[in-house]
């Protein structure tokens, strides 16, 4: 069991810009801040730090699972608006498993990022 992941960044604010926009439509916002570091999560605890410290983390890769198949696209959409860069646009991946939706964007570190989700094909949805 993962507790929590921090990514040493470069540009703080920048990184600030980016996660905060790449994981709002999974329902992660800024919950602690404090000693150089910005803490994401989807309740009160933290579980993805930054911080402006050297060496900046790089080439790392975080997935985050998602509930549904729209959360992958939302976060793939909001994270190119947020300055990422895409590394593999939302779609199934049958090389990890036939229901591995999942996708991929580089950060301003160039750290890689993902969204996936392991659910099964429910109605007319992807």
């Amino acid at each position: 069991m993962i507790d929590h992941i921090v990514l040493n960044v470069r540009d703080l604010k920048s990184s600030r810009r980016f996660y905060a926009g790449a994981l709002a439509p999974l329902g992660y916002t800024v919950v602690k801040e404090g000693g150089g570091l910005i803490g994401f999560g989807s309740g009160s605890a933290a579980d993805l730090w930054i911080g402006r410290r050297d060496p900046e983390s790089r080439e790392a890769h975080v997935a985050f699972r998602c509930a549904t198949r729209t959360m992958v696209d939302a976060f793939h959409a909001a994270a190119l608006a947020a300055g990422g860069r895409d590394n593999g646009a939302p779609g199934v991946r049958p090389a990890y498993h036939a229901d591995y939706y999942a996708a991929f964007l580089f950060d301003p570190d160039g750290n890689n990022v993902e969204a996936v989700c392991h659910e099964p094909v429910t109605g007319t949805r992807k």
